[in-house]
């Protein structure tokens, strides 16, 4: 009996999800840091991609190297790299997690960054162990280790290098 293939919609985030995403990003401040509603809007406003998982069950926001610094995270890859989108938060609902849903966000992404690599940075402290598997098995590299000057959360910056248009992280993991 094979595996029942489950149909995952992700398209742009709107106004309308406004509301629910950014209670899903608070409830999980200590993996991405909380948000108040301008800020949510304004990270939005600037995002080279904000994609979200129907049903409001995840949702990814990148920038890129036209967007302004974002903070020192993703200001850290803008010195250091030429072309790349930084994934500033992914969140997928706890009642929604191991259905695959982080990685078809990542696949969207990876769909669009148009032969550019992927970067990010995942907590150390405090720890995101889920985080950093879920990153290693979809080919992020460690690159170094810093501590955000905002909060004093210790991150590992990670990057993964762009896949041919014909590939996808599904396809890199099976």
């Amino acid at each position: 009996m094979g595996a029942t293939v489950v149909t995952v919609t992700v398209c742009d985030l709107t106004p309308a999800d406004h509301d629910v995403l950014l209670a899903l990003n608070n409830r999980h401040a200590d993996e991405v840091n909380a948000l108040t509603p301008d800020a949510f809007a304004g990270l939005v406003a600037v995002a080279a991609r904000a994609r979200v998982v129907e049903g409001g069950l995840g949702f990814l926001i990148a920038l890129d190297e036209t967007t302004p610094p974002q903070g020192p995270n993703h200001a850290w890859f803008l010195a250091r790299e030429a072309a790349f989108v930084y994934i500033d938060r992914v969140v997928v609902a706890p009642e929604a997690r191991g259905r695959g849903l982080g990685r078809r966000l990542y696949d969207d992404l990876a769909a669009a960054a148009a032969g550019r690599p992927l970067c990010c940075e995942v907590n150390i402290v405090p720890p995101n162990p889920a985080s950093l598997a879920f990153h290693e098995r979809l080919g992020f590299e460690a690159r170094v280790e810093a501590t955000d000057c905002r909060n004093g959360k210790v991150v590992r910056y990670l990057r993964r290098p762009a896949l041919p248009a014909s590939s996808s992280y599904a396809k890199l993991i099976r």
